[in-house]
């Protein structure tokens, strides 16, 4: 990775993309990972989906099995 790789937009993806993806692949098969605050993510996430804050997700991305597809939202 290259120091202009640190300013480029991540890739994205349509909520109907991910639901084409979550049809095909299932739940187990999709890392789905909620950015969001603990308050935000009791009160409404997807099913499936893990709780891993913004803060937190640079020093926790060794728990994200890398053989499946990843939807950060």
């Amino acid at each position: 990775m290259g120091l202009m790789d640190f300013f480029k937009s991540p890739p994205t993806i349509s909520t109907t993309d991910v639901k084409e993806l979550l049809d095909e692949k299932g739940q187990e098969g999709v890392n789905l990972i909620d950015v969001r605050q603990p308050g935000e993510y009791e009160k409404h996430h997807l099913a499936g989906a893990r709780l891993i804050p913004l803060g937190e997700l640079q020093s926790r991305l060794d728990e994200i099995d890398t053989s499946k597809p990843t939807v950060i939202y």
